[in-house]
């Protein structure tokens, strides 16, 4: 007997296999804090998308990969051809650094799936791996400053308006999170990092922790606490992610290792 599908049917996929899309998360740089999900979708994919330098990151993975590179602010474009090869059949695997769902390519993504109604991407087997992000490794370098409620903020005002990352600075601030700056500054982005530590200084002690970690998990990584009085624009780049402590943080200083945690427990209604 005969039916009607309830999709128009490509005649160009018809036979071929079920391409394959995921979008995975290699952490913030060492090898060592990829996950064994990621290493083996990475080494089953046919294709790699991503950009240059965290397609180098995933070293001998690459080998007999199709390469697919593209400056890091084409995500649409990017988001694009991936699904496009995926519907071709192939098995494709979107690489980013940290999570992927955190302010990465997972995101960008679904954005284009849901802004476009390509049946082809329909039968694409997708998945998101997830991976160790910046601000996770930075804190287990230093000991455990998110170790009570945090929130994230990323610093560009690219994407959204800078009026709302500082309404959402000033709140975080109010409501006393731990706070994570992603993106901080960069050669055209000089005076947000000003600007938000101006509104951290307005409802923060200036003993406040802050704990600058650059380059996490590679080779030139550093990582450096600072007082918030003592928390300049100089002290961080792009590849510096920022954990602010909260009212509650603390600093512990034995010998030459400096520890900085935030306590579960709130002592004496405070």
């Amino acid at each position: 007997c005969l039916s009607l599908s309830p999709h128009p049917l490509n005649a160009l996929q018809i036979g071929q296999p079920q391409g394959k899309l995921a979008i995975v998360g290699t952490g913030p740089g060492s090898a060592e804090w990829m996950s064994p999900q990621v290493k083996a979708i990475l080494d089953a994919a046919t294709d790699l998308v991503g950009y240059t330098p965290y397609l180098d990151l995933i070293g001998s993975l690459a080998e007999g990969k199709l390469r697919h590179d593209s400056d890091n602010r084409e995500e649409e474009a990017r988001a694009r051809m991936a699904l496009d090869l995926a519907a071709e059949g192939r098995s494709v695997v979107v690489v980013s650094s940290g999570d992927p769902g955190i302010y990465a390519m997972a995101t960008a993504i679904f954005e284009v799936i849901d802004r476009n109604a390509k049946p082809e991407w329909d039968s694409i087997d997708i998945r998101v791996a997830p991976g160790i992000s910046a601000m996770q490794a930075a804190a287990a370098l230093i000991g455990a400053p998110i170790g009570h409620d945090f929130c994230a903020i990323s610093l560009s005002d690219i994407l959204k308006p800078w009026s709302i990352v500082a309404e959402r600075i000033a709140a975080a601030v109010t409501a006393d999170f731990v706070i994570a700056f992603y993106n901080p500054i960069s050669s055209r982005r000089t005076w947000q990092l000003p600007a938000a530590i101006e509104l951290l200084s307005q409802g923060r002690s200036p003993d406040t922790p802050v704990v600058l970690a650059r380059n996490v998990g590679r080779p030139e990584q550093s990582v450096k606490v600072v007082a918030l009085r003592d928390f300049t624009p100089d002290l961080a780049d792009m590849r510096t992610v920022i954990l602010i402590g909260s009212s509650k943080t603390r600093t512990i200083v034995r010998g030459d290792r400096t520890w900085v945690y935030t306590p579960r427990r709130y002592r004496d209604g405070g």
